[in-house]
């Protein structure tokens, strides 16, 4: 049925005086109320990236919504589909039917529960069991949108069969079932070319499309380019096609314009898209984590402080032979995520810790810093200096404990032996045996080498044109005695059978004290929020999402240990400094001083819950059933007389000190009170507005953000005709601009009865 309120105009008799009006039937109409939802990624039961960790940590928020009208979908990837699903029949009969008929024309396709937390139906396709229709698709494509798809481009193959069989799936669907509102929701352009393939075939879903990052945003910014004093400048096809992408530009920008509702992640990444994908989101959907609470303040305390002595053990080991420094009076600081060296920041960390080993050495400072960079590398193997120090400390440990051991025996027999007349004096050499000496003493001699301690952990594969080698050269951290800055590269991601660093991601983030996350390319940053999760103190800048929820949500973020480091507004040399002041300032905070802060920062996680930046998920659904079924909801509101709170989920206990502060305007779901205006507008379209960009400092409007999820409702009137689902697409009747203008005039002229405005 017509997802708009559509009249069918009988013609007019000779003996006819009045027009008839045939309405629709109410019987056909599908409900709203409780909507089925599908959430389309590539990365669904598929770790590849961030949207892993999205999708996956914000099911359980989902589930509670939707239950099992809830299902995810992806590409059945038979590497890892079998340890991640269970396979189940599905019990859906629309569903049923579906499959049946799309596994009748060859259609391979996975369907069960997703083995995580909330255990989502879950379903997944195999794209190369319809391979042989790629050259069809692709034509279909051409001619259908003007796409164009090189022969030779993997991941486009992969992302156009993959779009097509979901729009195959979608339209069989809807056609098997006609009583409920379906929302698909779809995240990134490797899963959002159903979107214009949905609309273009009239299929009667609701569509929702999430931009994480945009593709020319992350190539121009990898490029080395001026891209924030320039976003407003760029030739966006010309951009595209220099760089080869401009087949997957027009993907997603297709998706972008034909989605009922677009979101991105953050204010930034909204401000970038509305210039390359010359499309105004519709809202920010922050990107959240499942934050678990403590009974007691002291317990990720106690946390920190065991995950911290195994990286000590790892210090130990690492700095054997220059092991020169007190381990208490030593900070950890690490960075970490994806090799983009300059989108991570990481040439403006190694910078700043250049700066603060000048300044720790001038002012005389005992304290010693330790810099870890976690980042995947290309390598062959762990180096044998690397090696040698863990054994060698092991060895050092292991030899240790049994000369405890003897002198621990020793140490009992002479108490046990003592009847308490005279002095009670034990010898050294009766308790520690020359032989216990000359063990100890070869293990000390197997400490000393005359290499200075090594910066990378393993055999780089390409170590002379390594980015970030060649700048911790450049900078001289060589590891050296004198140094009050040490660095360890990691190039790999850790796990806890890792024989150089054993430890998980989580645990070697909470034995550091602070993670530094100098992006200068990031729509959200889930490093530094997951810090924030954590309780450990983190830095990023105004040009991450992150860092800008954070400004727009508390009041001083680096009172709360959240420092926020301008790289938008100043010049490179002058937000090194201010990095390296940051760093400067914790480095000389006491231990009292460190342990408030991450009090402090732990009691920000639930401004990143997903009970409360869900409910962003939730509004841009109910606004995208809005937009496509008007007429369900008009007086609706009215009648229930229900008021949805969709501010912030809790207050901070009385007994708590009055810090953060929240800003009014950003109460877990920041835009609620702003609105769009015209004057805001930079580009001339219709769906299209400019981004402000924050103010000074006492200059910002608290009140005001520039995205909330408050639109008009835009055009479907080409999305008359419902159930296309054949795998080509083909030729459907719908009703036209002219055939609704002419039915409109017809109703204007009829007497005595209110004129419908059909939706135009």
């Amino acid at each position: 049925m017509a997802n708009s309120t559509s009249a069918n105009v009988a013609p007019q008799t000779a003996s006819s005086t009045s027009l008839t009006i045939a309405m629709p039937d109410e019987s056909l109409r599908r409900g709203v109320h409780k909507p089925i939802l599908f959430e389309c990624a590539w990365e669904v039961a598929n770790k590849v990236g961030g949207i892993y960790t999205v999708i996956k940590t914000k099911v359980p928020v989902t589930m509670q919504t939707y239950g099992d009208r809830y299902t995810l979908i992806g590409p059945l990837i038979y590497k890892t589909a079998p340890m991640e699903v269970e396979t189940q029949e599905p019990t859906d009969p629309a569903l049923v039917a579906t499959l049946e008929s799309m596994r009748a024309q060859g259609v391979k396709c996975l369907y069960g529960r997703w083995l995580i937390e909330g255990a989502p139906r879950v379903l997944l396709f195999d794209t190369g069991s319809q391979y042989h229709r790629l050259d069809e698709w692709k034509g279909d494509l051409w001619n259908l949108a003007g796409i164009p798809s090189p022969p030779n481009d993997h991941e486009t193959n992969e992302t156009i069969v993959f779009g097509y069989l979901v729009a195959w799936f979608l339209g069989e669907y809807v056609a098997h079932q006609s009583h409920t509102a379906v929302v698909a929701h779809f995240h990134e352009w490797q899963a959002g070319l159903a979107i214009p393939l949905a609309r273009r075939r009239h299929i009667d879903v609701t569509t929702v499309f999430t931009t994480h990052a945009t593709l020319l945003g992350r190539y121009l910014c990898a490029g080395s380019v001026d891209f924030y004093n320039n976003l407003a400048y760029f030739d966006v096809d010309h951009e595209a096609g220099k760089r080869g992408i401009y087949h997957r530009y027009c993907i997603e920008r297709a998706a972008t314009h034909c989605a009922d509702v677009f979101t991105t992640v953050s204010g930034i990444t909204a401000w970038e898209s509305e210039h390359l994908l010359k499309r105004k989101p519709d809202g920010v959907l922050p990107n959240g984590l499942n934050v678990v609470k403590f009974q007691a303040m002291h317990e990720f305390q106690n946390l920190h402080a065991t995950a911290k002595e195994k990286i000590n053990e790892f210090v130990r080991g690492h700095f054997y032979g220059h092991y020169d420094f007190d381990l208490d009076n030593t900070i950890y600081m690490f960075t970490a995520g994806r090799y983009e060296y300059r989108n991570k920041g990481v040439d403006m960390f190694i910078e700043s810790l250049a700066r603060l080993n000048h300044r720790l050495q001038q002012s005389g400072s005992k304290t010693t810093v330790v810099a870890f960079i976690i980042m995947p590398a290309a390598t062959n193997s762990y180096t044998i200096e690397a090696l040698k120090g863990q054994a060698v400390m092991k060895q050092l440990r292991d030899t240790v404990t049994e000369v405890q051991a003897r002198v621990g025996s020793r140490l009992f027999e002479h108490a046990a032996r003592f009847h308490g007349e005279g002095r009670m004096e034990v010898a050294p050499e009766n308790l520690l045996s020359a032989e216990d000496q000359v063990l100890l003493k070869r293990r000390i001699f197997a400490l000393k080498r005359h290499t200075l301690p090594p910066i990378v952990t393993h055999n780089m594969a390409d170590d002379a044109n390594d980015p970030i080698l060649n700048q911790l050269r450049r900078v001289r951290l060589f590891n050296t005695p004198g140094d009050r800055v040490k660095v360890v590269f990691h190039p790999e991601f850790l796990n806890s059978n890792n024989p150089i660093l054993g430890l998980d991601y989580e645990e070697f983030v909470r034995g550091c004290h602070l993670g530094v996350f100098p992006s200068y390319y990031e729509p959200w940053g889930y490093t530094p929020a997951e810090c924030t999760v954590m309780g450990i103190p983190s830095v990023t800048t105004n040009l991450s999402g992150f860092g800008c929820f954070m400004a727009d949500s508390i009041h001083n973020p680096s009172d709360e240990g959240i420092y926020i480091v301008d790289r938008r507004t100043t010049s490179i040399d002058e937000s090194v400094s201010a990095l390296a002041n940051s760093m400067f300032d914790f480095v000389n905070k006491t231990r009292r001083q460190r342990i408030n802060q991450r009090n402090r920062v732990e009691r920000l996680s639930p401004l990143l819950d997903w009970k409360n930046l869900g409910l962003e998920y939730e509004k841009a659904r109910m606004l995208a059933l809005r937009r496509a079924y008007p007429d369900a909801f008009i007086g609706a509101d009215e009648e229930s007389g229900e008021e949805v709170d969709w501010g912030f989920g809790g207050e901070f206990p009385l007994s708590v000190q009055a810090s953060p502060r929240l800003r009014m305007s950003g109460l877990a779901t920041p835009g609620d009170i702003g609105t769009l205006t015209e004057e805001m507008q930079r580009l001339e379209t219709s769906d299209y507005m400019g981004y402000l960009p924050r103010r000074g400092a006492g200059e910002d409007d608290e009140d005001e953000y520039p995205f909330p999820l408050v639109m008009k409702v835009r055009s479907r009137t080409s999305s008359v005709i419902s159930g296309a689902s054949t795998p080509g697409g083909g030729t459907f009747k719908s009703l036209s601009e002219n055939d609704l203008q002419k039915a409109n005039a017809a109703l204007s002229q009829v007497n005595g009865m209110s004129t419908t405005a059909l939706t135009t």
